[in-house]
């Protein structure tokens, strides 16, 4: 087998020991699953998420709640590897005639197979909601492609800091980030019901950009603006994510080269 395919082979290695994980902690995947569909129904139900949007509630809150379901999670990565690294595997996982990526790109494919599994359970809630996509299935494709891509370039930033936090019990603090990050965009609320200053700011969030796009592409209220990046905001949703991947995927790849070191 040439070097690209025992690469393959070992990162599918590494992707089945981390779906085996799912088997072993099924309470963990369904609390990980459960916890954005409870922010749905309480924001849609209780606290009376969508301000300034009219129309269906719902089909505001839902695409955005997608977005804001590829934020969530990261927790699950990042204490994944942090365990990996106190605990000595990594270490043995290097001692093996494998490559050196196979450790990270199958936690990252994991990673993905769960992010599309959440997209689809929270997909569901929602239609049973009452919130539909009106744009046919080629659009509905690339707004599922977009938040995937979000999820993608989100995923290396987490894996980049756990690498950096190295111990699990770090990754409490490192985590709290994810709230202000997700909460400062239009995910729950549109940025012209907000002061000036404020809606300027969640509206250059890398998630509002993602989430303007995304119900643009569904066919839903508050897919577009007045300002630049709301007017741009499916550029933006592939600008982002690209740019975050440039940044983070070499520094995770460099710091976890650097581990052996």
């Amino acid at each position: 087998m040439s070097a690209a395919g025992w690469a393959v082979s070992d990162s599918w290695t590494m992707t089945r020991r981390e779906l085996a994980h799912w088997a072993r902690q099924p309470v963990q995947v369904v609390v990980g699953l459960a916890f954005p569909v409870m922010l749905l129904l309480m924001f849609n139900y209780l606290v009376g998420g969508g301000r300034g949007v009219e129309g269906d509630t719902a089909e505001y809150l839902v695409p955005g709640m997608l977005v804001l379901t590829m934020a969530f999670g990261l927790e699950a990565t990042m204490l994944a590897v942090t365990q990996d690294l106190s605990k000595g595997v990594v270490d043995r996982f290097r001692s093996m005639p494998m490559a050196s990526g196979a450790v990270l790109v199958g936690r990252s494919v994991a990673d993905m197979l769960q992010s599309v599994a959440a997209l689809a359970v929270m997909a569901s809630v929602g239609y049973a909601m009452g919130w539909r996509w009106h744009d046919g299935a080629a659009a509905a494709l690339g707004a599922v492609g977009l938040l995937l891509l979000l999820r993608f370039a989100m995923l290396w930033l987490g894996i980049l800091l756990a690498l950096v936090a190295g111990r699990p019990e770090m990754v409490q603090a490192v985590q709290i980030l994810v709230w202000p990050v997700g909460f400062l965009s239009n995910v729950f609320a549109a940025p012209a019901s907000m002061p000036g200053w404020l809606g300027a700011v969640v509206e250059w969030n890398p998630m509002s950009a993602t989430a303007t796009a995304v119900r643009g592409l569904f066919g839903n209220p508050g897919g577009g603006g007045d300002s630049w990046a709301a007017g741009h905001a499916g550029l933006l949703a592939v600008l982002w994510p690209l740019v975050l991947l440039a940044v983070f995927f070499p520094l995770a790849v460099r710091r976890f080269a650097g581990l052996s070191r």
